[in-house]
């Protein structure tokens, strides 16, 4: 049987897709990226057998070099995996460890047009992992314990270091770690609305990326934009899975 793989190549970690023909996954595999990409990927591939394969992520271009391999955009990737799982969808919204992206489809599925933030980790899953850390909570607490309060305090600084010292000197001042962890999430939904609404104002949203595990993040999105927002399963998978169907020529 014939199978093709995806492999987004990413800041935090790497997930590989296999799928057959008719796009049907096969496979799926992920690994933190470790200080060595590379070899992290050739231990992944050595497990599956392809026809073809095509990379994604941050990581491509070395992909490229290091296995011979064809490469595609993550907006791309992220685009035509989100159309798989909702081929209805005309607005991506992907939030991964180091960057984030709005996409908006054509009705066909092709991309019209993107923001993109890779200068900062606001906005970013480094940004709620660091926020996480400075209060305390696992990541999933951290998402538990914001959708928990009651209320939330304004976070007023996005650069990450100015964030987590805001953080800690609210702490000290005796505030609620809940609140500050619903400001946080807040904070981070009020500048994804900013790029969101400067491709896309109406529709539904599919999120993609690591992110879209967050509860109060999908919650808060849903409320802020008031729109439908539709996490696929499995949303990290999306970008290998995208470059996957691509690899197929689907």
């Amino acid at each position: 049987m014939s199978s093709f793989a995806g492999v987004d190549i990413g800041s935090r970690s790497i997930e590989l897709v296999l799928v057959d023909a008719a796009g049907q996954i096969l496979q799926q595999m992920q690994a933190d990226t470790g200080f060595d990409p590379m070899a992290e990927a050739k231990r992944m591939l050595a497990e599956v057998e392809y026809q073809q394969i095509m990379a994604t992520g941050y990581g491509r271009n070395l992909f490229e070099i290091s296995f011979d391999a064809t490469t595609v955009t993550e907006i791309k990737a992220h685009a035509c995996g989100a159309r798989a799982c909702f081929p209805t969808a005309e607005t991506v919204l992907d939030i991964g460890g180091q960057d984030s992206k709005a996409i908006a489809l054509f009705p066909n599925g092709k991309v019209k047009k993107f923001e993109m933030n890779d200068r900062c980790a606001a906005g970013t899953g480094k940004f709620l992992e660091i926020m996480a850390k400075a209060l305390g909570f696992s990541l999933s607490e951290f998402s538990e314990q914001a959708l928990a309060a009651t209320s939330d305090i304004n976070i007023s600084s996005m650069c990450t270091v100015f964030a987590e010292s805001e953080v800690t000197s609210l702490i000290g001042r005796g505030q609620s770690r809940q609140a500050i962890a619903r400001g946080l999430h807040q904070s981070v939904v009020r500048r994804v609305k900013t790029m969101l609404n400067r491709v896309s104002t109406e529709g539904d949203i599919v999120f993609t990326g690591g992110v879209a595990n967050n509860a109060c993040m999908v919650q808060f999105l849903a409320e802020t934009l008031q729109r439908q927002i539709l996490v696929p399963p499995q949303p990290q998978f999306i970008g290998a899975y995208g470059a996957a169907l691509l690899a197929a020529g689907l």
